[in-house]
């Protein structure tokens, strides 16, 4: 059997999370995360987010700890909880850091705030050049979804120059270089 998290539950747990943190904290909603929050997936496997202030992520992490999480490495969970919270910090997405932070104007999408807890979702143009990146069959499957729930809101050509530019300082550029021309390619197939 396949668990997945679907959005009330994920907000669910962010109030949860809401009655222990006191202080200022920005959530921003990244990978699959993204899209059930968006309303074009309707559950994901785990949770990504995004703090993008360093300090705010060491309060996060301090909270998570009080209240019963274990970290390994970015990825934390509660005891008996079938749930993986990947949370990142900075402006990192696993080994993808962004050229902005996402804290920026226009660098994310209000969603929800849950008393001193911000919830924003990644930009359309980080949080397509993220998943292109990994590559992975399912991130060029959501690429395709959000690409065409939001194809008025996305400009092809800026995606294109944003995902250059992005890769330009990733060690493995020459392997990903044609990952968004792919991705364009696959979505003129499935119109036909």
């Amino acid at each position: 059997m396949e668990y997945r998290l679907k959005s009330d539950d994920l907000i669910k747990t962010l109030h949860q999370w809401g009655r222990f943190i006191k202080k200022d904290l920005h959530l921003i909603a990244c990978g699959g995360t993204a899209l059930t929050l968006l309303g074009l997936k309707e559950s994901t496997k785990d949770v990504d987010f995004m703090v993008p202030d360093l300090e705010e992520y060491k309060y996060l992490a301090k909270v998570l700890n009080e209240i019963g999480y274990k970290a390994s490495g970015f990825s934390w969970r509660q005891e008996n909880d079938l749930f993986i919270w990947d949370i990142f910090p900075g402006k990192r997405i696993h080994t993808t850091e962004l050229l902005e932070s996402p804290l920026q104007e226009g660098h994310n999408i209000f969603y929800k705030k849950i008393g001193k807890v911000y919830i924003g979702i990644l930009n359309y143009y980080d949080l397509i050049c993220s998943k292109l990146i990994r590559g992975k069959t399912v991130d060029y499957e959501d690429c395709g979804v959000l690409m065409n729930a939001k194809s008025k809101e996305i400009d092809i050509e800026k995606l294109k120059r944003h995902y250059q530019e992005l890769i330009s300082y990733d060690v493995s550029e020459d392997l990903i270089k044609k990952n968004v021309e792919r991705l364009l390619e696959k979505l003129k197939k499935d119109k036909k």
